[in-house]
This record gives structure tokens, sequence and C-alpha cells, in this order.
């Protein structure tokens, strides 16, 4: 008895020294949440994503975003590395290229070239007949860490989001490469501009804890940004001169840059703009409270990593998009509480359907506008 006592105490010791003491790939910063709303007021539960009918993507994973092209058909990146392409119904599917990485967000330009984020090899540009370049994967000497989003200006100009520079998608997988970051939160992202005159990337502003979806206004004077470590869109003069080497920082922003939409109950990811003017995000996973509660608490942030993998805190599968104007006045909210379509990356708005991407899923959700619409 007295044998097992100790062979106990000495597992309980070993436990305990495991739990407090083993290294965690992340160095996690104390931080103060804001208050969430919850399903209440324009965010109020129901199901009207429920209704969805899918186009399905298997045996592939992950449309993650789309775009439509100048023939009319859909273009979408999947976890395999494949731009896939099919009509709008998702007829006729072929796979376009293959990058080799994990093409993100994606938009054509004015010369009919698919303008692509991939998060392990930088900004790309893909010519019609599928053959691919780097455009660029460094800001001079500081690598492009996690190319996420993309967004195209009028005079050329392409914005990108680089979305962490402590957790690489190479080393750890696009999804727990933005646990990690989330988790630690200490906000590396930023947005940066490549300059066709010059081929080079440049700075727009940093300090974003996970910068993810980009939409520029319909003026182009500004651009939203989805900063999901932090449940909120900003909206920033592009065109202010403050902003060069700026950090995004709530209690004291640049003077271009402001929160339009804040306190979400999910993670906002993608952006685009419909055109109507609205603009569209979706939420990946709802809100936890478990991180919220944690969040002034890095000591537990570190635990939690310690445990096996299935008791992280990954929130459940709940659909939810929105539609928002540029003063982020939300025009409409679209639940899925089953979760039909996994983890809701973002939402297009095409030929009056809204189309879904999915994070995870092996299928995109499409549903009439018509049917939405007050």
């Amino acid at each position: 008895m007295k044998r097992l006592s100790m062979f106990l105490g000495l597992l309980s010791l070993l436990l305990v020294g495991y739990l407090f003491l083993w290294p965690v790939p992340i160095e996690p910063v104390a931080w103060t949440p804001s208050p969430s709303t919850g399903y209440a007021g324009p965010h109020a539960r129901n199901s009207r994503l429920a209704g969805v009918t899918e186009i399905s993507v298997a045996p592939e994973v992950g449309p993650e975003h789309i775009t439509f092209g100048r023939d009319g058909r859909l273009y979408t990146g999947v976890l395999s590395g494949a731009i896939l392409r099919m009509n709008a119904d998702g007829t006729d599917r072929e796979t376009f290229v293959d990058t080799g990485g994990r093409p993100l967000g994606m938009e054509f330009d004015a010369t009919g070239r698919l303008i692509v984020a991939d998060a392990l090899k930088g900004l790309l540009a893909v010519d019609p007949d599928g053959a691919f370049r780097v455009l660029a994967d460094r800001v001079g000497d500081d690598p492009v860490r996690y190319a996420d989003a993309v967004v195209i200006a009028s005079d050329g100009r392409i914005y990108l989001t680089d979305a962490s520079r402590r957790h690489s998608p190479a080393e750890r997988g696009t999804f727990d490469a933005a646990l990690l970051d989330i988790l630690e939160h200490s906000c590396t992202g930023r947005v940066l501009v490549y300059e066709p005159s010059d081929g080079r990337l440049r700075l727009v502003i940093g300090g974003l804890c996970f910068p993810n979806g980009l939409a520029l206004s319909v003026d182009q004077q500004s651009l939203l940004i989805a900063e999901t470590g932090e449940y909120r869109v900003w909206k920033v003069d592009v065109a202010a001169r403050d902003l060069d080497a700026q950090r995004i920082d709530a209690a004291a922003p640049p003077a271009a840059a402001r929160v339009i939409l804040d306190r979400l109950p999910g993670f906002p990811d993608n952006l685009t703009r419909d055109p109507d003017g609205r603009f569209w995000t979706g939420l990946t996973k709802p809100r936890s409270a478990v991180i919220d509660r944690a969040a002034d608490k890095p000591w537990l942030r570190r635990i939690m990593l310690r445990l096996p993998k299935s008791l992280w805190p990954v929130p459940p599968s709940y659909g939810h998009v929105l539609a928002f104007d540029e003063d982020g006045k939300v025009l409409l909210d679209l639940q899925d509480p089953e979760g039909k379509v996994p983890e809701t990356s973002g939402a297009t708005a095409h030929g009056g359907r809204l189309y879904v991407q999915s994070l995870h899923g092996q299928a995109l959700g499409v549903i009439d506008l018509g049917q939405v619409e007050p």
C-alpha cells in the first residue's frame, strides 16, 4: 500500500510538472476581450441559413474563399493546394491549377490574372492558362509568414494580409497556426500593399490580432479589415499619410482607423463586397467563453495547450454569416445552429445567390438571396 501511495504521489508530481512546465509553442499575452453582445439584437438566434443547398467539392476539402472570373465560372482554393474551377451551379468541375501550397483569398485583376494569397507561398499571380508565379513573399528581408486575404484596387495596387508573423501554416497547418496565434494574442498580423510599379510589398498597418478578410469601400478610399482575434472589423483610410508603419491599437488607433463593427458573437473571417455595396463576412466559429475567461491568464492558456488536442478550447461549428454597410450597421444576419456548412469562413453574393464558404467542409452552401432578404 505504501509503495502504491508513493507511486501515485510521484505520478501526480510528474503530471503537475508537465501541466506547468512542459514547453508549448506560444508565449501568451494578457489581454482584455470586448464584452460579447451574444446572440441578441441584430444577431438574435435564427435558422435563416439552414436552407442552403450544397455544391460538393469532394473529395477535396476546405473551399475557404471563392471568386468569379470573366468566364462566369466559380474559382475556389482547397486544402490540397488545388484551385478548382466550375460552373456557378457546381457542374463541370476541374482543377485550374495546383499551387502546391494552400490558396486562401483570391481575386481577378484587370488583366484576367487570378491573384492569390497562398498561406504557404505568398502572393501569387495565376495566368489564364494556369501558369503561376510568386509576385512577392517578403517585405524587404522580412518573409510573409501567413498570406491570407487579397483585394485589388482599380489602380492595380494589391492589398494583402499577413495574418501572423509568429505561427507558420507551413509548420502547423492553416487552422492550428490561426488557433495558436489567437490563443497567444501577440497581435503581430499586418496589412501589406503590393505596388505593381516596383514589385515590392510595403507595410500599410500592423499590430493586428490575426487580420483575415479585406474589402475596399465603394470609393476605394477605405479598406475594411476583419480582425479575427478581436471579434471586430476596422475601416482604414488607405490614402492617409499617418498609416505607414503604424500599429492598430483600439485604445489609441491612428487617426485614419476606426472600428465599425465590434463585439461580434464569433470570429470574423473573409470579407466581400456585393453589387449593392453591402459587405459580407462569415463567423468561422462562435466566441468561446473559455478563451475569453483565460484572456488575462497566460499561464492557463499554456496549460490548455499541454492537454490532448481534443481538449483544446475549439468552439463547435455554428453556421453564421452577416451583411453590413460601410458604417458597420448590420443589414442581414443569417445563422444555421446545426452548422450544415462547417466553419462558415465567408459569403459571396453573385447572380442573385449567396455562396457560403467553408474552412473544413467538402461543399459550398448556396441559397437564393430572395429567400433571406427582408
